[in-house]
């Protein structure tokens, strides 16, 4: 059975929420009070964040939205909720999309993802035989996914799509396989970690952070990134 250290299990909680706080902070200074978030504003980024909309472009959208309302006729009144951002984020989010689907540059941005994806599952250690083949498997078919996109680059929302099933399929593979006292330090990390959110956050969205938790510390101890083009 597999060992999961779990002495460098705890980072994973912290980056994920760091996502909400950051947005979080952002809206709140371009606002310009201190009030909280509502739950429904949480909610709303647990949404941006299922969605797989990158930080960058999350705040981007804010930004717009918060500088169109600097420029408008209701700009004297303070924007309530972060509902108020939501279109700007999407319109971003969109922007986003249409680029990585463009050849040239940032076609090259996503090969170049994908290669270091596949390169990190080569070299990945410490695997038990169903990861290992798992990713041995993973490996293979998006190597000659990078080369059939030489040819006919696939729709993002494709490739997506077959990067969240992998990924699913590989952290299936090395919690089956790994010690469960490790899990169990891992999950106690984790909790430490969401203890000075838990009067702030919805459970729906501490449940995301730590689904998305566990997936980057159990893909990390193997040295493996997680199979994603959210950081483009």
């Amino acid at each position: 059975m597999a060992r999961v250290d779990p002495d460098t299990s705890s980072p994973g909680a912290r980056e994920e929420a760091a996502y909400y706080q950051t947005i979080e902070e952002y809206f709140v200074s371009r606002r310009g009070d201190p009030l909280m978030l509502s739950n429904a504003d949480w909610l709303l980024i647990r949404k941006w964040r299922k969605a797989g909309v990158p930080l960058r472009v999350a705040l981007r959208g804010i930004g717009d939205a918060m500088d169109g309302h600097a420029h408008s006729w209701g700009r004297k009144r303070k924007v309530g909720s972060l509902a108020y951002c939501a279109a700007e984020v999407e319109a971003a989010r969109d922007r986003w999309q249409r680029a990585l689907s463009f050849e040239g540059e940032a076609q090259s941005s996503v090969a170049s993802a994908l290669e270091a994806v596949v390169d990190a599952l080569d070299r990945a250690t410490g695997l038990g035989a169903e990861g290992a083949r798992v990713a041995r498997d993973t490996a293979m078919s998006l190597r000659k996914r990078v080369h059939e996109a030489a040819v006919a680059p696939p729709a993002l929302s494709e490739m997506t799509a077959r990067l969240v099933r992998a990924e699913k399929e590989l952290v299936d593979a090395i919690r089956s396989e790994a010690d469960p006292a490790s899990l169990a330090a891992i999950q106690d990390h984790i909790e430490h970690d969401l203890e000075p959110y838990r009067a702030r956050m919805p459970a729906r969205v501490l449940d995301q952070i730590r689904d998305e938790a566990w997936r980057r510390g159990l893909l990390a101890r193997h040295g493996l990134p997680r199979l994603s083009l959210f950081h483009l």
